[in-house]
């Protein structure tokens, strides 16, 4: 056993054996590299990375490799998930020695005294392929290079810490409208848009959310101005329409894979991960606004199913993902031979299975069949001559057979720990999967995930990032506060609880007093928390959307909720802060455009009041269709919750008995409106 065998991660447990004396990150690691004048190997990864468990099985756990790196350097394992901001900073530092992406397992050998690095990559074979150099022979190499060449390497710290510091130094805003930014970022992504496929870029392609909600906003909002963006719009639904029916989704059991090895999202790296489904329920709740679609109805339904079914706690918080292998063999727990799914269906069932998912084509993956529906329901159903309700309870009949027999499998590992950055996320997409399908079990379990975190991860001044078999871990960084804020003012629009709006102001607060930078701008780690060798300040998209862009969003919305300048003054100034990065690339920072958007088009904050059981058309018809610049509250008269200070008329006691909708536009709002036609009018007007 190494110095991981008492660390709470699932990931640094699976390394906990290795024969590599593996340390976590910290002090003791870190000063023996000194003490002993030894570079560090700094190994990132996560517990359900493929490529992570290849690099460990060919490496880590090869005897006569673990002694030369034993007898070279001190070796530091961290789980990118616990610890995203040594993550963060060592994938820009790749960036910034190699020129290309990082990506995980991440390599980075770094010096002992300033812990900046001096090499890197990402997966390193066991001999050399791939056009990659053998792990070995790169060990000792680096460890020559490191003793023989010391002011060469010092050299090279120096300008790659001033290449770090120069990452949050703006360049001069050029004074672009904000019309033409919005305009120009469409363009962006309509260039790198695949016109069969949809998606952006080659493979291996990832769904990203932000490039689609920009683009359905792009449309949306170009409704008013009388020149409609029907390409932007065809874009965004033929992308979330090619994933619904791409292998990427689990048609069998609910929820998204990471990404597709493939142009088509047939094959995916078969790992799921929280963020991404909570992201994309999201979306597909919103697509719904645009009228009903069976495909996208199913894909939401089936995932928040799995949510609740696979990835939530008994005490309620959200699991962090499931690995892509069972039993160490990529997938396996997914595809199908067809005899199996012959054998285990009746022929009207199989006949539907067999046409929708191509199993009367040839095996797509390794022999058998990841499933991919090759065509779409309609013509299916016509093929067959099936009634589409027949079509769907035999659909329906056989999926239920196909999850039993799947179940029955080795399951792929869970990661169980917590973590509160992506559950704000999953909360998110569920509450608003609740509201579009009205479920009340969705809604409750969001809600019993913000009260896990409230009770197990908050002390009322702090917010820790992971809880992990009742070890709370770190404290919290930007994603944790903005992604959980962003999360809990949609589940106040799915139902308001006073101790979810109080929730939402104190973590407002805290993230003004830990993570607001005077210059402008949000610190990824909060002021009090340990110092390494860059403190960034995210903007662009990425898997996970930049704490920056989260918190100007979700600040905006809770200042004009509460009438606080103080929430909507810091979004703004944020905003300005982030101007001349986003006007170098538009199309990357499409998160913080949506805070762009409310100079543009004011945000509406629509308010009901009534009786609980009265209020419920009211929100209804508020939140018919796609409407991206209006949140809908129902605040019963029976919640003692808070409510907007320019509003005294609405903790009245004089119309109890009456419902009463407030419409506001920037920190101001009309007269209450009590009669349900003329609300109505309001609303369509």
């Amino acid at each position: 056993m190494n110095q991981l065998q008492n660390e709470p991660s699932l990931y640094l447990q699976q390394h906990a054996t290795n024969p590599v004396q593996w340390y976590p990150w910290g002090n003791n690691a870190l000063e023996k590299a000194m003490d002993e004048n030894k570079p560090i190997l700094l190994s990132i990864g996560y517990s359900s990375c493929h490529w992570c468990h290849v690099m460990a099985h060919e490496s880590f756990e090869d005897e006569i490799t673990a002694s030369v790196m034993n007898d070279n350097f001190i070796n530091i394992k961290v789980d990118r998930e616990e610890r995203p901001d040594i993550d963060q900073i060592y994938q820009t530092a790749h960036q910034l020695l190699t020129q290309r992406t990082g990506g995980w397992p991440l390599t980075m050998f770094l010096d002992p005294q300033t812990q900046l690095p001096f090499f890197g990559g990402t997966y390193f074979p066991p001999a050399p392929r791939f056009n990659l150099p053998g792990f070995r022979d790169l060990l000792m190499r680096v460890s020559s290079t490191y003793q023989d060449n010391k002011t060469d390497l010092e050299a090279q710290s120096k300008k790659l810490s001033v290449g770090l510091a120069k990452l949050n130094e703006h360049a001069e805003v050029q004074g672009i409208d904000d019309r033409p930014l919005l305009s120009t970022a469409r363009d962006q992504l309509a260039s790198r848009y695949d016109p069969i496929h949809g998606g952006f870029g080659p493979a291996p392609k990832f769904p990203m959310p932000a490039n689609i909600e920009r683009l359905l906003r792009h449309w949306a909002f170009s409704r008013r101005n009388d020149a409609v963006d029907r390409e932007a719009f065809d874009m965004a639904l033929t992308t979330l329409t090619r994933i619904a029916r791409g292998g990427i989704y689990d048609h069998v059991g609910g929820g998204f894979c990471r990404y597709s090895t493939d142009n088509e999202w047939m094959i995916p790296h078969f790992e799921k991960m929280l963020y991404d489904n909570g992201r994309l329920m999201n979306l597909y709740a919103d697509a719904l606004g645009l009228g009903p679609d069976p495909l996208f109805e199913s894909a939401l339904r089936e995932t928040a199913d799995w949510i609740v079914r696979d990835m939530q706690h008994p005490q309620g918080g959200y699991f962090t993902s499931l690995d892509a292998d069972s039993d160490g063999v990529e997938g396996s727990y997914y595809v199908w031979r067809r005899n199996e799914v012959q054998n285990l269906l009746d022929s009207d069932e199989y006949l539907i299975v067999e046409t929708l998912y191509g199993l009367d084509k040839s095996a797509n993956f390794e022999g058998k069949w990841n499933f991919h529906r090759r065509d779409a329901w309609r013509a299916v159903t016509e093929r067959l001559s099936l009634e589409t309700e027949e079509a769907e309870k035999l659909l329906e009949s056989a999926k239920a057979k196909l999850l039993q027999r799947r179940s029955e499998r080795p399951a792929p590992g869970r990661d169980e720990k917590i973590l509160t950055s992506w559950n704000g996320l999953a909360i998110k997409g569920m509450a608003k999967a609740a509201m579009r399908f009205n479920k009340k079990p969705w809604l409750h379990s969001s809600q019993r995930a913000v009260d896990f975190i409230r009770d197990n991860c908050f002390d009322g001044n702090r917010l820790s990032a992971v809880w992990n078999n009742g070890i709370v871990g770190h404290d919290g960084f930007l994603d944790d506060y903005a992604n959980l804020l962003d999360g809990l003012l949609v589940l106040l629009e799915a139902q308001w609880r006073s101790s979810d709006i109080e929730f939402a102001e104190a973590l407002a607060d805290l993230l003004l007093s830990k993570f607001l930078d005077e210059d402008g701008g949000f610190f990824f780690t909060a002021h009090d928390q340990e110092k390494l060798i860059h403190r960034p300040k995210p903007t662009l998209d990425d898997a996970l959307p930049p704490g920056n862009g989260t918190v100007t969003v979700a600040l905006l919305k809770l200042g004009h909720l509460l009438s606080e300048p103080r929430y909507v003054d810091a979004a703004m100034e944020t905003l300005d802060w982030a101007r001349a990065s986003i006007e170098q690339y538009p199309a990357g920072h499409c998160t913080l455009l949506v805070a762009l958007e409310s100079r543009l088009y004011s945000p509406e904050q629509i308010i009901v009041r009534g009786p609980q059981q009265a209020i419920g058309s009211w929100l209804t018809l508020a939140r018919e269709g796609y409407t991206p610049e209006r949140c809908v509250y129902g605040i019963p008269y029976d919640e003692s919750g808070r409510v907007p200070k320019q509003l005294p008329a609405l903790v009245s006691t004089e119309t109890r008995q009456v419902v009463s909708a407030y419409i506001c536009r920037d920190l101001t709002c009309e007269t209450a409106i009590t009669d349900f036609e003329d609300y109505k009018r309001k609303l369509k007007r």
